[in-house]
């Protein structure tokens, strides 16, 4: 319970420190390694879809074991609350509220600042679309659905695993998240072999996601947003979403600030439509960025507060 607590103080207060010793950066190392072991262009389709499966397995198996390992380590060293502060600490690394802030309140000044090019330019930080034509507005929508997107990803769900299952569950599940963000992609290299990841990033986010929307329903209600809407565009527009957990988050975050997110979007300038999720009520600007923000926080404390009571 105090774990959880402290992780997020540490996150609020250092951020994620940036460094090639971060735990997601040895991730993200190792499945770079990985893969070199593992992919060959010229694999038929069902032996590249083996070897990723085989490739997660044996990252969920490490991560797991390192983590496990570390705090054995730790408890076993006879150091007053070394267990818990190590425990802590990982934690604190594996969630990312302050990341997030960082990147939206800076975008965020750029554009009420009239600085439309250092904007687009930090949106291409934080997002795979062609960002050099973007408009205002469209620059508060990348951020937004960012932000929003990654209340499950980036938050909820680490803390979800942690709560059931300590750090060690915690990590696996940064571990299979890492690697949907590298290898879980639908283009010619990793359709096959990236698949298992894909497949097991959306079933570890399911639930989370889905606990996620309702955290923001009561967020909205606390700031006195449009929780209503932020309740009607969840159950109308969340399977609208490319990934069957991100839409209730981002429509869920659209209902309550009444905007409207999704539209048109350019990759390497090819343009992708993505179905709208919620109603333009307001135009979108830089405050949807602090208000996006609010939410994040705010559903972090009540998934706090709730584990908290759980485990009381």
């Amino acid at each position: 319970m105090i774990t959880g607590w402290t992780a997020f103080l540490i996150d609020c207060l250092i951020g994620d420190p940036r460094s090639s010793m971060h735990p997601v950066c040895l991730m993200g190392n190792l499945i770079s390694l990985l893969e070199k072991l593992f992919y060959n262009e010229s694999d038929s389709d069902t032996v590249k879809r083996i070897k990723g499966s085989v490739l997660m397995v044996l990252m969920l198996i490490i991560c797991t074991s390192i983590a496990v390992l570390i705090q054995m380590l730790a408890g076993m060293s006879g150091i007053p609350y070394l267990e818990f502060a190590v425990e802590a600490f990982f934690l604190s690394m594996v969630i990312s509220p302050r990341s997030l802030a960082e990147a939206g309140r800076e975008i965020r000044e750029y554009l009420e600042n009239g600085d439309l090019a250092n904007a687009r330019l930090k949106v291409g930080w934080i997002v795979g679309r062609d960002t050099d034509k973007l408009s205002v507005g469209e620059c508060t929508r990348a951020t937004v659905e960012t932000i929003s997107e990654n209340i499950t990803d980036g938050i909820l769900s680490p803390l979800f695993y942690w709560a059931i299952g300590g750090l060690p569950l915690a990590i696996a599940y940064r571990a299979a998240n890492t690697m949907d963000s590298m290898i879980g992609y639908k283009n010619d290299k990793y359709l096959f072999f990236g698949r298992t990841a894909a497949l097991c990033d959306d079933v570890w986010n399911y639930v989370p996601a889905r606990i996620t929307g309702i955290l923001l329903v009561a967020a909205a209600w606390f700031w006195r947003y449009d929780y209503r809407n932020a309740w009607r565009m969840m159950l109308r527009d969340a399977d609208k979403h490319p990934s069957p957990n991100g839409g209730y988050a981002e429509a869920t975050v659209a209902g309550a600030l009444g905007i409207r997110l999704g539209g048109l979007n350019y990759y390497f300038g090819r343009p992708s439509f993505r179905a709208y999720m919620g109603e333009p009520i307001n135009e979108l600007g830089p405050i949807n960025i602090r208000q996006a923000t609010r939410l994040m926080y705010t559903v972090t404390i009540f998934f706090l507060l709730i584990i908290s009571l759980v485990k009381l």
